[in-house]
């Protein structure tokens, strides 16, 4: 993305003195508004998209924290709390 900005700054300075540009250049810089838009939305959907798996990884570790806690304290159904913590933290449930 960033060999786009050095025509994105051309552009710009173009669109700053009007009675030097041409409706081709005026055209480009329309067109790469657009691009520019386009990848700061993706951008963004890919950040919501990161946090959200930063917060569900956070559920699962604290999960896990609970049941090597309950593993420490020698409660009874751990073995049951921390087989459930690791099948919902690897997706794999090995019996």
């Amino acid at each position: 993305m960033m060999d786009k900005q050095p025509e994105a700054l051309r552009l710009a300075a173009c669109l700053e003195e009007p009675d030097h540009c041409t409706i081709l250049q005026m055209r480009q810089a329309a067109a790469e508004l657009r691009r520019l838009h386009e990848a700061h939305d993706w951008q963004y959907k890919m950040a919501g998209d990161r946090l959200r798996r930063i917060e569900q990884l956070e559920k699962v570790n604290a999960e896990l924290l609970e049941a090597i806690k309950a593993a420490l304290s020698d409660d009874q159904p751990y073995i049951e709390r921390c087989k459930a913590a690791l099948v919902k933290a690897t997706g794999e449930n090995n019996g």
